[in-house]
């Protein structure tokens, strides 16, 4: 068996899963995508059972799986679940389709249609960027001046990716928010991520406790990672007024601060998963 996989910077989480793997006997070949040349007018031959990608740059992540793909090279996770993912825009139309609740989101590409889409919904709104992550370039915008000037913002001083404005509906949680892990076709645990912030991520100070698994939050969980294709996946869960909805899913999960409120080895459930790839 070889198992090979994708990273840039060896955290906490490669850690764990590489102590997992050597647990297990089994050697995993590292592949730092600060030195990988990858040919794509003649594929080279890797001899690859399955990649796991751990990449942090969804960029480097998306086009490292795109090529081993279409290489004939198992990964976890795919091409199609990272591209997803990592788009908020695609990730709430996949939601849609295959009809997972969300919070309402409007997506426009100017300022002016921005705000219109903005008195759509009723302040307040969140502005998000369509990819990004541990909660960072966030705006709560609760009146319309304030939104003026964010969008300018993005507008002038933004990247591309500040071009598309992706409004969302304010979520009036309870100071918490849940994620939950879906590995294949099971919810192996969540976490509640508790803050006094409207921002909840464990990386913005988000406090993790642990979650009990109800039936709901299972179904809807596991609703949202076949909608995005499936694997191993996190989802983030926002309770509104008894009814749950589904803000995100993440396709290079972070475990290190849910493994002890959740009292599941998650790292190993993850290399469990990798191996059975290989078999299929």
């Amino acid at each position: 068996m070889k198992i090979g996989m994708i990273y840039s910077r060896v955290r906490l989480d490669e850690k764990l899963l590489l102590e997992e793997f050597k647990k297990k006997s089994i050697e995993v070949e590292r592949m730092d995508t600060r030195y990988a040349i990858f040919n794509i007018t003649d594929f080279e031959r890797f001899e690859y059972d399955v990649v796991l990608e751990r990449e942090i740059s969804h960029l480097k992540a998306l086009y490292s799986l795109k090529i081993l793909n279409e290489m004939g090279i198992k990964t976890v996770n795919t091409y199609e679940t990272a591209s997803t993912c990592g788009d908020k825009v695609l990730t709430t139309l996949a939601l849609t389709k295959h009809k997972v609740p969300s919070p309402k989101t409007y997506v426009a590409f100017t300022p002016e249609e921005a705000i219109e889409a903005i008195e759509k919904i009723g302040y307040p709104v969140v502005l998000k960027p369509s990819t990004g992550s541990w909660g960072r370039l966030l705006a709560k915008v609760s009146d319309k001046e304030t939104a003026e000037s964010i969008l300018e913002h993005k507008a002038i001083l933004g990247s591309y990716h500040h071009s598309v404005f992706y409004v969302q509906e304010y979520i009036r949680k309870p100071e918490r928010d849940i994620r939950t892990f879906v590995i294949g076709d099971e919810v192996i645990g969540a976490i509640y991520r508790s803050s006094p912030h409207w921002i909840t991520n464990t990386a913005r100070g988000g406090m993790a406790s642990n979650c009990p698994l109800t039936d709901d939050i299972s179904e809807i969980s596991l609703k949202a990672a076949e909608a995005v294709g499936g694997g191993v996946v996190a989802i983030d869960l926002l309770e509104d007024r008894g009814k749950l909805l589904v803000n995100e899913v993440n396709y290079t999960m972070e475990f290190k601060n849910s493994i002890a409120p959740t009292g599941v080895n998650i790292p190993e459930k993850v290399v469990d998963y990798v191996i059975d790839v290989t078999k299929r």
